[in-house]
């Protein structure tokens, strides 16, 4: 017989979840899941970062295009990369459920297992949470990180002559998204959290501004640039994209440009260093490889891809 919310109740689901946690949470969770508030003890000597995000059904995700454990890690991804680009190490998380009483408790299941897949290969524990009834699942999650002091990374730290780089490859999430949508293909495509690379580049002289590619290339390398009077160059053929990326698209009656460019989820670093900072090994230092894109310009606007204002909500 299949098992619904309704069947199980808030506070079955609640024992559930915590099963599924389980108890071995590491020495700085001090007070882990089942109280009004978990308590955590920072490192000494390093600051509290903190970032929420949340994905919502027919908004962010399809059941029918992806399975339920691929969101829930997603959804994490999503959430540590704003603790990779600020060059934090994870402490632990908290997550918000939203969903409908009828919903098949294997589709929880999926979301919550794949939460706690992503936090248990980050070392981000989840440590609570809370569960409450809407029209349509909705997963917010908090992630909490530290960064020793002082050395946290920042979008608006751009200047003139800083070269551009990003790591890994853009436009694979954006293609699977676009056979799913064209298709009913199933989306496999799971995005990786940089965080030891923005670990890395927190410790690294000359590094300028640095934000993940959540929105897209162009419209993130604007939200860099904000504010500042600047702009910037950016050579699309030395944007790196996945093996078979071009004919991958041609076959699916994508444009390549545009998903690279102007298209979001991968999850990547973007970030800026400074000219005469050393790029003697850097992707061995980062760990993942990393191409140079483009220049910061004194002349404002961005050039050498399409325009775009990237994923908005509103």
């Amino acid at each position: 017989m299949t098992r619904r919310l309704r069947d199980v109740g808030e506070f079955g689901l609640i024992d559930l979840i915590r099963g599924w946690i389980g108890e071995d949470l590491p020495r700085h969770v001090i007070l882990g899941p089942g109280d009004d508030a978990a308590v955590l003890r920072p490192p000494a000597g390093r600051d509290l970062v903190v970032s929420t995000d949340a994905v919502v059904e027919d908004v962010h995700f399809r059941f029918r295009f992806e399975s339920a454990r691929s969101i829930g890690r997603r959804a994490m991804v999503a959430n540590l990369s704003d603790l990779a680009a600020m060059g934090a190490e994870p402490l632990a998380c908290v997550a918000a459920l939203c969903a409908p009483p009828d919903l098949e408790l294997r589709w929880v299941r999926g979301l919550v297992l794949g939460v706690l897949e992503e936090a248990r290969t980050w070392s981000c524990p989840l440590v609570g949470g809370n569960l409450t009834s809407a029209r349509e699942t909705q997963l917010g999650l908090t992630v909490l990180g530290s960064v020793a002091r002082g050395r946290d990374l920042r979008r608006h730290r751009v200047r003139a002559g800083d070269a551009i780089f990003v790591t890994g490859s853009l436009g694979g999430y954006a293609l699977a998204v676009h056979r799913a949508e064209a298709t009913g293909a199933r989306i496999r495509t799971l995005p990786v959290p940089r965080l030891p690379a923005g670990r890395a580049l927190a410790r690294m002289p000359g590094v300028g501004g640095c934000i993940d590619v959540s929105d897209g290339l162009m419209a993130d390398l604007g939200h860099l640039l904000e504010g500042s009077g600047l702009g910037a160059d950016v050579d699309p053929e030395r944007v790196p994209t996945p093996l078979g990326f071009a004919a991958a698209c041609r076959r699916a009656g994508a444009d390549p440009a545009e998903l690279s460019l102007a298209s979001g989820g991968d999850y990547e670093l973007l970030f800026t260093l400074r000219a005469g900072a050393s790029r003697a090994g850097l992707a061995r230092r980062l760990g993942v490889p990393v191409s140079e894109v483009g220049r910061i310009s004194r002349e404002p606007g961005i050039r050498g891809g399409p325009g775009s204002d990237g994923w908005r909500h509103f």
